[in-house]
């Protein structure tokens, strides 16, 4: 960003409670907590039933912050935060800067004329007392990072440069660097690019004013996609009488997005599918304070099945998890609001039905906020080749209950089942009824026009979206009217409704179920862009009345980063490259029955309503002698044969199974279960009682698996696991279970399946033990 940005991650002060006075310059905090930020202290606490599933049975409060540091030998200074969790209040040697209260948006302070020279005291109260804010797990703290940045009388401020690509072929590309300067009398303005491998590609001087515009061609640009995330360079440097003042590095890609109501979604002139997934903000066990390396793991995971785009819902992400996209190659669909004029109920995702202080969210301060919110995070994020929508809102027509009323889905008559059928009302009914039914303070329509407009302002380069619950009664309401494309939540069933009666508008799956039935839908239309599927990930929060189940379960990977059964059915999907995977559950726990030796489903039809958790399965081979076991193969290979012990159980071909599900009853008998496709196998082994623990680390994981005296993975048996982090510091421990309620801030923990995992920080050397195995130890090298 700018000439120099002071690291203000380090020896903080941290106390949990009210403090009189805490932003005093004088204060005695000798007694409080040393810790780095991101921080996180919700986590750091134990679950209880006695708070609210809503955000995952863990706590909120008051915390202070406190930050003694010597001020940077600049002019101008701006603090900086990616984002507090939330109402924060922020002081500078005693004297209030300002407050904040949006947990997901950025924000800064010009803080030149407030700094002294020497000791400087920089406190921040932190008021996450309506712990119930939101409808899913926030964490509470200064979670993201924090700068303080200094420069020059003339320089480039926070935020201050917007690069766009307005035209792109093979042969060239325009880009165009927008530039705001502070004081920019006599100044001039250079700008340099550079390509992906450092080279030096363009170049653009001219006379600096408030705002300028610097336009470069760029011959053969090497373009970002998410099969090759290239990612370019500009740097602008402000001179005054020739010599350089500031210096602002800005990175950036060169791309082409289109959607178009007939044909979908363009990337770079090649029309591709979305194939994305939802994710919350949350890492499991580090909670909302998340490394760089939690999510590279995670995201890895979910672009080797095949996901190509994230949609984070239903806020703001970081800039770290921005970046980390951007190196990668996945669309981000970055989403603003879960709330606008009207609050929902953060138990329940309907318009708000309780009365209560702990449940008052964003909603409480959106007239007055969401315009700067909304901006900031725009100016802040616009940068990033991986955005390519911005969302305006998630599900808001539940908090306009006009427009629930208007649809006929709600209606004391009705007795139909909302996910699968058509509106009940037409057209014409819909439009009368939201002519005659009463409107609220505030009208949806107008509130999303108000958005759009806003977005609109600050980028043109993206279509603006958002996730409609009720799309027949958005398309009348005039919130259509505001989107350049719809997008459809749990509403596949009307894809040819919507493309029909309105045939301008694109049309997408914005939060959809990770099931074949629901790719179906969208591969079989060409004008459906793609999808986000709820979710990539399980996450915390949203379980309310579901104790000790802290966590959603809809994931295709586990809280831990474990894949399930769902990623694998969805790399069949989304994957061009071979893949089986073996699964195995006792006959009584699965959905099937035996019918002459082979499983079939009481309803054959049941797969095409599939809801969001994913039926039990294992993957292992370890049940009683003859027992009937239901084995399922998820493959995009044409056919697959199972091999029990070397013995062939048959061929079977996919074209057989209309739910894609390869399947066998088999009699258990212990040895080794094989799937086989061409070039491509899975297999599943008996395995013993476990003797030790295998360890295997990735990035900032270690991951421990139980395992017998062969070596075979053991997912039956389960103990609890010590760790050690010598040289090091273990952020969190976890197994992935939802129902687990184990203290994420600890150094032990139980396994599930066989398996746990240790998030870990700094050069160092882990080890694992467990009460009559042999441990294990390994060595880490995580940032």
């Amino acid at each position: 960003m700018n000439c120099e940005a002071m690291d203000f991650s380090k020896e903080w002060k941290f106390f949990l409670g009210e403090q009189e006075n805490g932003q005093a310059v004088e204060f005695n905090d000798a007694d409080w907590d040393t810790i780095d930020v991101p921080h996180d202290w919700s986590v750091e606490a134990s679950f209880s039933e006695e708070l609210e599933g809503a955000t995952g049975y863990l706590p909120g409060g008051i915390g202070w912050y406190r930050k003694t540091f010597e001020a940077p030998h600049h002019p101008v200074a701006y603090l900086h935060f990616d984002g507090v969790y939330n109402q924060a209040t922020v002081y500078l040697n005693g004297e209030k800067l300002g407050d904040h209260p949006y947990g997901y948006s950025p924000f800064y302070f010009e803080v030149s004329d407030k700094l002294k020279h020497g000791r400087n005291v920089l406190a921040v109260r932190v008021d996450h007392s309506r712990y119930c804010d939101s409808r899913w797990y926030t964490g509470s703290g200064i979670y993201r990072s924090v700068e303080l940045l200094g420069a020059a009388k003339t320089h480039i401020p926070v935020w201050g440069t917007f690069v766009t690509t307005p035209k792109v072929s093979t042969e060239m590309a325009t880009v165009q660097v927008q530039v705001e300067v502070r004081n920019p009398d006599g100044a001039t303005v250079a700008t340099s690019i550079f390509d992906p491998a450092g080279n030096h590609v363009a170049e653009h001087s001219m006379p600096a004013s408030k705002a300028i515009i610097q336009s470069m061609e760029v011959a053969n640009p090497m373009l970002w996609d998410v099969d090759g995330p290239n990612l370019y360079t500009a740097v602008t440097t402000v001179s005054v009488d020739g010599g350089a003042v500031d210096e602002y590095t800005t990175r950036f890609g060169i791309r082409t997005i289109r959607f178009d109501a007939a044909e979908g979604f363009f990337l770079n002139g090649k029309n591709r599918k979305i194939k994305g997934v939802c994710l919350h903000h949350d890492g499991g066990c580090v909670g909302a304070a998340v490394p760089k390396d939690v999510w590279r793991r995670r995201f890895a995971a979910l672009k080797a099945g095949g996901c190509n785009a994230i949609r984070i819902a239903h806020n703001p992400g970081s800039s770290e998890f921005l970046d980390l996209c951007d190196e990668m190659g996945l669309l981000v669909q970055d989403e603003f609001f879960d709330e606008w004029d009207n609050p929902k109920d953060k138990r329940k995702n309907m318009n708000e039905q309780h009365d209560d202080y702990i449940s008052r969210g964003s909603a409480e301060y959106f007239q007055e906020w969401a315009e700067r919110d909304l901006k900031d995070t725009m100016r802040s994020h616009r940068n990033h080749p991986c955005i390519f929508q911005w969302s305006i809102g998630n599900e808001i027509e539940w908090t306009y209950p006009r427009n629930a009323e208007a649809t006929g889905f709600f209606d004391a008559d009705w007795s139909g089942n909302y996910f699968w059928e058509q509106p009940p009302h037409s057209i014409d009914e819909i439009k009368r009824l939201l002519k005659e039914l009463p409107r609220g303070e505030y009208d949806i329509g107008e509130t999303a026009q108000k958005l759009a407009k806003w977005t609109k302002a600050l980028d043109t380069s993206r279509p603006v979206i958002a996730n409609c619950i009720l799309p027949s009664s958005s398309y009348e309401s005039g919130y259509a009217d505001a989107l350049d494309i719809i997008g459809f939540s749990y509403r596949r069933v009307i894809y040819d409704y919507g493309h029909r009666h309105y045939p301008k508008l694109p049309v997408m799956g914005t939060e959809n179920l990770a099931q074949w039935h629901e790719w179906k839908a969208i591969e079989e239309r060409p004008f459906v862009s793609g999808t986000f599927l709820w979710t990539g990930i399980d996450y915390m929060g949203e379980s309310n009345g579901q104790w000790p189940i802290t966590t959603t379960r809809s994931g295709l990977l586990d809280r831990a980063g474990f894949e399930k059964g769902s990623f694998h059915m969805m790399k069949t999907l989304w994957s061009e490259e071979p893949h089986v995977h073996l699964t195995t559950q006792t006959l009584e726990k699965s959905p099937y029955h035996t019918n002459n030796g082979d499983l079939g489903e009481t309803d054959p039809k049941a797969w095409e309503r599939k809801l969001w958790v994913w039926h039990d399965v294992n993957t292992h081979w370890n049940y009683n002698d003859g027992e009937m076991v239901a084995v399922e193969v998820y493959s995009n290979c044409a056919s697959v044969e199972l091999f029990l012990n070397g013995e062939s159980l048959g061929v079977k071909h996919l074209k057989d199974f209309d739910d894609r599900i390869y399947k066998w009853a088999v009699p258990f008998k212990a040895g080794k279960l094989e799937a086989k496709a061409v070039n491509v196998s899975d297999k599943l082994i008996t395995a013993g009682i476990p003797v030790s623990i295998q360890l295997v680390a990735d990035g900032c994981h270690v991951i421990a698996q139980l395992v017998d005296a062969e070596g075979t993975p053991v997912k039956t048996d389960e103990r609890e696991i010590s760790f050690d982090a010598t040289g090091g510091r273990i952020l969190g421990v976890d197994n992935g279970a939802p129902d687990s309620t184990q203290d994420y801030q600890s150094n032990k923990v139980a396994t599930s399946q066989g398996r746990c995992l240790v998030v870990v920080e700094g050069t160092c050397n882990v080890s694992a033990s467990a009460k009559g195995l042999a441990g294990a130890h390994i060595a880490v090298e995580a940032v």
